[in-house]
């Protein structure tokens, strides 16, 4: 079973990432803060991570430069799920290091199509 890392600190966007997951057969490890996102995916080796921009401790694109600058995290796919939705941003995000980037608020039935084109080939 593949498993995803979702560093997402807002209880209800937390939830109905992880439950859509979940229904499509992932398991789910879940990150409130940066720096605790940045340990599980050391610790967990999730297959991908979901990754909120805005976060409590640390910005995403420093929980971003961290993931891809430690030798055992490098490779994990990761995917910026954000309401950063200004002209620029998706671009940004990519050329930073992520692999996906999906706009909030999500769109339950187009989510997993999204998630499954940014790392498909990664997988």
């Amino acid at each position: 079973m593949e498993i995803a890392l979702v560093i997402e600190d807002n209880p209800d966007n937390m939830t109905l990432i992880c439950d859509i997951l979940e229904l499509n057969g992932y398991k789910v490890k879940k990150a409130t803060t940066g720096m605790q996102g940045v340990e599980m995916a050391k610790t967990k080796q999730p297959d991908f991570i979901i990754l909120d921009i805005q976060l409590p401790d640390i910005d995403g694109y420093m929980v971003l430069d961290k993931i891809r600058s430690n030798f055992e995290t490098e490779k994990i796919p990761v995917i910026a799920m954000t309401s950063y939705a200004m002209a620029g941003d998706r671009d940004r995000l990519l050329n930073a290091g992520c692999d996906g980037y999906v706009e909030k608020p999500i769109d339950p039935t187009m989510v997993m199509q999204q998630i499954q084109q940014a790392i498909g080939e990664k997988l």
